[in-house]
């Protein structure tokens, strides 16, 4: 029964394709042998989203499909082109199968893949077109086999490898495009077989050696264009033999030696392009008989002597670029009459001397740069018998003088260039009849006066940059009318007055550069129309005000720099745009509380020297590209509690000068990139968090002047890259850690006023690159001077003052040829100073007793007084002698005053009165030695700027008590 039921089935599918059959024919006959068969195999490969194959169905004519030419037997196609169809994918290797073709375009497409090596199976192929795609891999030698082949475009890829090995066997190649790709490898001798050949396209590969001369053997060939590759060498001299070229491009490569004559022989030559090589020599005069030459550009080599071009016998010359080579003059016969020369660059030579006014014969340049030349004198009033010029480039010369008011009949003038001279006077009032003009560049000149209000009739103008002059008085207040300005460049001026509001439409504006001037008064509201622009600097200026709400609406906003102004108020308006990436409002007034909405891409951040209040916003935990953020010298407040570990990207943490307080986070060693973190002159306590030594980016770090305790943290040494450690003015205590010497770039160390004790590490000697100073003063550092210090030969400053350290100063000291200012005083110090140290002051070693030597008294001297000094228990008994004395004394005294008071009761008030004068002389004494010993100070340096503010909590110097001693002393004295 099973079987019954699937002999049936069978039957049921049998008949099913062959009514199939009958009702579309075009199936039965789509077999192996009929490129629809392998076509509608290469459509399923492909990826097509534009649908170019939609017409490709089984059940139409394979003669209608789109793309498609058929031969006569309508079997077989001889030509399929898909160029630019949008499609994807990999060339199929079912393509192979298509053995009548002809013509294969899949160019202009996005391809991907290889080229499959089965292609050589076309035996019929004549043009093959896979030109900008992104085929990859190397060429398949079997293209070789491709003998019919007279179109090889292939280039626009990213294939690699050697293209040009097997070429000589394409014998009937006539067009050969292998550019913009990533080939290698030389041009092989083959190439001259290569008869036909009448394009060949090598630009911008990697291609080198020797150009074969061999390539005379392309008798046919019309363009050579073989630039941005590495052929070095000389240029054959056999290209001259190819009379049919019309196209010669060379440019960007490593020729050499002399440009060959025999160039002058290629008749039919329109376009020459040897820049950018190494080419020397000079031009060579032959080359005046390419009478069809229209653009020759030798510019970036190093060709010298006589510019031997005459524009009599180039008649159809349009472009001659000689820039940037050796050339010391130009001809006077550059240009006859009836030139047809529009373009004419000579930049970057060697021309000297006034302006060649010979030049102005060629009345038909429309472009003239002469830039980066020495060209000096003044501007020849005749510049505008170049009626025909909308490009002058004179910038970067030595011109002088003052620019000729007939620059306004110039009226064609598009651009004009005269930076970088030293044009001095004011802007002629001609300039405004010049309504083409788009780029007026100034700057680097010193010119003066007042930007002239006809400028502003110049109402093409898109790019005005007077950078670096002295133009003085106000902007022209119809700078408004300049609707199409797009830059506007004044900078580093004298310009004075107000903003003019005018500026406000000029819709188009983009970059606003008033920076370095002396502009006062407020930002005009009107800024807020000038809805493209993108960067606007007003820094160095005395505007005041608050910034105009009206900025909020600026949303492409991303560079500002208010700095170094008077402006006030809130920073708010700024927060209106999310594009803004550098923010500079340093030294100014800003008050009030930091926006909690600035933009997130913001990469610098400057609000230093204004009066900002409150915290860090917590919403800086989401400015993650963040790199610079300055907040110091305000008057925030409270503790870090805003975790900115997610700031991967900051390098530079600026908070000093501020009233933060709390301990310092953990989290900030977790911002590895941290280069720079200044947290000084706050209220931070607690301890220094040893997560800083996770910072291994540091170049700078400065906690000083805040209430840190406890131990400097032994992981500080983990900062190997640390230039400046300033821990100065705090309370820690403990020992220096040794491991400080892995710090080895530090320059500048400081360690004073603070609690530090036990010895001088060793290790410290092994700093060597200390340059700036090294202070460890005011602490209670003990033992002898580590001799290990004299390494520290860069050293120019050294502070060991006020501390506990004692023995001799270490002669290794006597080494440091550098050092400048030294101060050892207040110490426990002994023995003969070093002769090297003669020349400092003597400050630099006071109050250690056992020191002698220049500039203290002589080490004979201190033994003489030590000898002359009583042995101790004579002293002790001379003591004990006048206490005892003194007791009998004052208890005589005591009877006696009695006894006279007893007697001399009668008349108390006039001696109590007397006594009260007496007691009242004796107090003044004692307010007075109070006040010497207030106002003793032997914290110092060394002598003047040097000197370092003590500290009110230090108590008075041992010498200091001793001179209030010996002063109430002479005064009893002198009582008596």
């Amino acid at each position: 029964m099973t079987t019954t039921i699937l002999q049936l089935s069978h039957l049921i599918l049998s008949f099913t394709i062959l009514v199939a059959s009958l009702n579309h024919p075009g199936l039965v006959d789509a077999t192996p042998d009929d490129d629809s068969y392998w076509l509608l195999r290469i459509k399923s490969e492909f990826i097509d989203p534009l649908g170019a194959l939609d017409t490709w169905l089984q059940e139409t004519s394979m003669c209608t499909w789109n793309g498609i030419t058929c031969g006569d037997d309508k079997k077989h196609i001889i030509s399929l082109n898909l160029s630019n169809s949008g499609l994807n994918g990999a060339i199929s290797q079912h393509f192979s199968k298509l053995t009548f073709l002809e013509t294969l375009d899949l160019s202009l497409n996005s391809l991907s893949g290889p080229i499959p090596p089965d292609i050589g199976n076309l035996g019929n192929l004549k043009e093959l077109r896979l030109f900008s795609n992104s085929i990859n891999g190397t060429v398949p030698p079997q293209i070789a086999l491709l003998r019919q082949l007279e179109v090889l475009r292939i280039g626009d890829n990213l294939l690699t490898g050697e293209a040009l090995q097997n070429i000589g066997a394409l014998s009937e190649l006539r067009v050969l495009g292998l550019a913009y790709c990533n080939f290698n490898g030389s041009i092989p001798k083959e190439i001259g077989n290569l008869k036909k050949l009448m394009f060949l396209d090598l630009q911008q590969n990697s291609f080198d050696g020797e150009i074969p001369e061999e390539i005379s053997g392309c008798s046919e060939l019309r363009s050579f264009a073989a630039s941005n590759n590495r052929f070095e060498r000389r240029i054959p001299t056999t290209i001259g033999l190819l009379s049919s070229l019309q196209i010669l491009n060379l440019a960007n490569n490593s020729l050499s030696g002399a440009i060959p004559p025999e160039l002058s022989h290629l008749s039919n030559l329109k376009y020459l392009n040897l820049q950018g090589n190494k080419l020397g020599g000079e031009i060579p005069v032959e080359l005046n008989g390419l009478d069809q030459l229209e653009i020759l550009d030798l510019s970036r080599n190093n060709l010298s002597g006589n510019i031997s071009l005459l524009n009599s016998n180039l008649k159809n010359l349009e472009v001659l670029a000689l820039s940037e080579n050796l050339f010391t003059t130009i001809p006077p016969n550059l240009c006859l009459k009836n030139s047809n020369l529009h373009h004419l660059f000579l930049a970057d030579n060697n021309i000297s001397g006034g302006f060649p006014e010979h030049i102005l014969n060629c009345s038909s340049l429309h472009q003239l740069d002469l830039s980066g030349n020495s060209i000096s004198g003044a501007l020849p009033p005749s510049l505008d018998s170049l009626q025909s010029l909308t490009d002058l480039l004179l910038n970067n010369n030595s011109f002088t003088g003052e620019i000729p008011p007939q620059i306004g009949n110039m009226t064609n003038l598009n651009s004009l260039f005269l930076f970088g001279n030293m044009i001095t006077g004011g802007i002629p009032l001609e300039i405004g009849k010049l309504q083409q003009l788009t780029t007026l560049y100034l700057y680097d000149n010193q010119m003066s006066g007042p930007i002239p209000r006809q400028l502003t009739n110049c109402s093409s103008l898109a790019d005005l940059d007077f950078f670096g002059n002295r133009f003085s008085g106000s902007i022209p207040p119809t700078i408004g009318k300049l609707k199409n300005l797009v830059n506007l460049l004044l900078r580093q001026n004298e310009l004075s007055g107000n903003i003019p509001s005018s500026l406000g439409y000029c819709r188009k504006l983009q970059r606003l550069v008033l920076a370095d001037n002396m502009l006062s008064g407020s930002i005009p509201p009107t800024f807020g129309f000038l809805s493209e622009l993108f960067l606007i600097t007003l820094y160095n200026n005395s505007l005041s005000g608050p910034i105009p709400e009206s900025l909020h609406h600026l949303k492409n906003l991303s560079i500002v720099n208010f700095s170094h102004n008077r402006l006030s108020g809130s920073i708010a308006p700024f927060s209106g745009s999310n594009s803004l990436t550098k923010l500079d409002l340093t030294n100014n007034s800003f008050s009030e509380s930091i926006p909690t909405t600035l933009s997130t891409n913001l990469i610098r951040l400057r609000l230093a020297h204004n009066s900002l209040t409150g915290g860090i916003p917590l919403h800086f935990s989401q400015l993650k590209q963040l790199q610079l953020l300055d907040l110091s010298f305000n008057n925030l407040t409270g503790e870090l509690d805003t975790d900115l570990s997610s700031l991967t990207s900051l390098e530079h943490f600026l908070l000093s000068n501020n009233r933060l307080s709390g301990p310092i986070p953990t989290w900030l060693g977790r911002i590895t990139e941290l280069g720079e973190l200044d947290l000084s002159s706050n209220s931070f306590t607690a301890n220094i968090p040893p997560e800083i030594g996770n910072c291994s980016k540091l170049l700078k770090l400065s906690l000083r002047s805040n209430m840190l305790s406890g131990p400097i943290p032994p992981e500080i040494g983990n900062l190997y890259l640390l230039n400046v450690l300033n821990l100065q003015r705090n309370n820690l205590s403990g020992g220096i850690p040794p491991t400080i010497q892995q710090c080895r770039k530090l320059y500048e160390l400081r360690l004073s006023e603070n609690s530090l004790s036990g010895p001088i590490p060793l290790e410290i000697g092994t700093l060597g690159e200390l340059q700036v100073v090294l202070d460890l003063s005011f602490n209670q550092l003990s033992d002898k001077i580590p001799s290990s210090l004299g390494n520290l030969m860069k050293l120019e400053r050294l502070n060991l003052s006020s501390n506990k350290l004692e023995g001799e100063i270490p002669p290794s000291l006597g080494k440091l040829s550098s050092l400048h200012r030294l101060n050892l005083s207040n110490n426990h110090l002994r023995g003969q100073l070093l002769s090297n140290f003669a020349g400092f002051p003597s400050n630099s070693f006071l109050n250690n007793d056992g020191l002698c030597g220049p500039p203290l008294i002589s080490c004979s001297e201190l033994s003489l007084k030590a000898r002359k000094r009583l042995p101790e228990s004579q002293i002790v008994g001379i003591i004990v002698a006048i206490v005892f004395t003194s007791t009998l004394i004052c208890l005589s005294l005591m009877y006696t005053m009695a006894r006279i008071w007893w007697n001399w009761r009668k008349v108390a008030i006039s001696c109590s009165e007397k006594g009260g004068f007496e007691q009242k002389k004796e107090g003044e004494d004692w307010v007075y030695g109070e006040e010497i010993a207030k106002s003793s100070d032997h914290h110092f340096w060394n002598s003047n700027s040097m000197a370092l503010v003590p500290s009110q909590s230090k108590q008075v110097s041992d010498s200091d008590t001793a001179r209030i001693f010996q002063f109430k002393w002479s005064s009893a004295a002198a009582k008596k």
